[in-house]
């Protein structure tokens, strides 16, 4: 009778781990980065290559760090919302030009535009493992200590930046 039960168990076991998953948002990934120091990097910025670029230029400021890609069809979605909180100089954005050939970055900046206050390349995506990035677009929020305070994965929304990203720089003890 007790081993008629084991399958029966075991059975109910998986269908339970099964509800939990599904009923998670999968937009909620928690990153381990999450309170921890930026890791450290030196990249070449899109449109001056010669020049690097790395999170200490920035201490002393929050930022946000916009993980992105030419051919990234979101990225395209969320962009005009970038350019409006560009436009608002409430934060610098800094814009993470992932696993994409420069060309092709530059050129999409010059159709669309570019809200970004300085655009790196990160051709081989070393800085995105780094990151922890499992795809594009991601963005990340870095306190004035150079602390990662927040991770959104996915397209932002105007909530998202309101609810989230603003009222963390507003209000950086969350």
């Amino acid at each position: 009778m007790r081993r008629a039960l084991i399958p029966l168990l075991v059975f109910g076991l998986i269908i339970v781990v099964l509800a939990l998953g599904l009923g998670r948002d999968p937009k909620l990934l928690p990153s381990p980065l999450i309170g921890k120091p930026v890791p450290s990097f030196a990249l070449a910025q899109l449109h001056a290559p010669e020049q690097t670029f790395g999170p200490e230029q920035l201490k002393g400021k929050p930022w946000v760090l916009n993980v992105w890609a030419s051919w990234c069809a979101e990225c395209r979605n969320e962009h005009p919302l970038l350019m409006q909180w560009a436009a608002q100089k409430s934060v610098a954005l800094v814009g993470l030009d992932y696993k994409d050939q420069s060309e092709a970055g530059k050129t999409w900046l010059a159709r669309f535009g570019n809200p970004y206050s300085v655009t790196l390349s990160d051709l081989q995506g070393k800085v995105g493992i780094d990151l922890g990035v499992y795809g594009v677009p991601e963005t990340f929020l870095i306190d004035a200590q150079g602390i990662i305070r927040y991770k959104h994965v996915g397209p932002l929304t105007p909530e998202v930046i309101e609810q989230k990203f603003m009222t963390l720089i507003r209000d950086p003890r969350g």
